[in-house]
């Protein structure tokens, strides 16, 4: 009965993300870890989930030409390097301690998204272009290794940053960056798997959250833009942060 709770979580976090574009990690680890899932497990079950559901969103976006190619292999190789590394991190440190470690980084990146919307305007995009050939590389490593490490991130972090200091399209960067994931999602879900016997993972917790987000994926396409993103998305930030708030008090 356990995976059928984990798929409506799944489903749910999908339908989020297709509202606005982002927060199926953010929104999934929150859910899990608050129901008792393992900060290991949580992130490794989101991560298995999002290699289903960020390769249909990335191929939707190459057939629609939302990629821009050259930002996409600087955004993905050290992402998926970053991912890597975070998942292993996550796997290695203390129960007690990784528990205390991702319901904080799930706070900040709830305070992230919060600011996000609340800010948020049409004009999103300052023409300036990137002078340092290394931001790119330096973004998706950190993006990566907080994604994996968190459970959750990539988008919070690394697409509000691309709109503010690049002259890219704000189609072309979703669909990058979106993209880009899968690469980020594959290189955690392949650290968490090499830690297999550390992190006791639940099979009915991982199939249960891929089912959900895979079958919720062409419904959350369809609701791109027809549901109150900022709204929305104050409404899931302020839930995160509270959560997560609570579970820090409590620690």
């Amino acid at each position: 009965m356990n995976w059928i709770a984990f798929a409506f979580i799944g489903a749910f976090a999908q339908l989020i993300d297709g509202a606005l574009g982002m927060g199926f990690g953010l929104t999934s680890s929150t859910l899990l870890v608050t129901m008792g899932a393992g900060a290991a497990v949580a992130s490794a079950a989101v991560h298995a989930a999002e290699m289903g559901t960020t390769l249909a969103s990335g191929v939707s976006h190459w057939h629609a030409e939302n990629i821009d190619k050259k930002i996409l292999i600087r955004l993905a190789i050290p992402g998926g390097i970053g991912a890597f590394l975070g998942a292993n991190f996550l796997s290695f440190i203390d129960l007690s301690t990784s528990k205390i470690f991702i319901s904080t980084l799930l706070l900040f990146l709830g305070f992230l998204l919060l600011y996000r919307n609340i800010v948020k305007t049409e004009a999103q995009v300052n023409m300036v272009e990137i002078k340092n050939p290394n931001f790119l590389t330096f973004l998706g490593f950190t993006g990566g290794f907080v994604d994996a490490s968190g459970g959750g991130g990539w988008g919070p972090l690394v697409t509000p940053t691309l709109l503010s200091t690049t002259a890219t399209q704000p189609r072309k960067v979703i669909g990058t960056v979106s993209a880009a994931e899968f690469v980020v999602a594959v290189s955690a879900s392949i650290g968490f798997l090499i830690n297999f016997n550390r992190i006791d993972l639940d099979w009915s917790t991982v199939g249960g959250l891929a089912l959900g987000g895979v079958l919720a994926a062409p419904i959350a396409a369809r609701l791109v833009g027809r549901l109150p993103a900022r709204q929305l998305g104050i409404f899931i930030a302020v839930a995160i942060i509270l959560l997560n708030g609570i579970r820090i008090i409590q620690a």
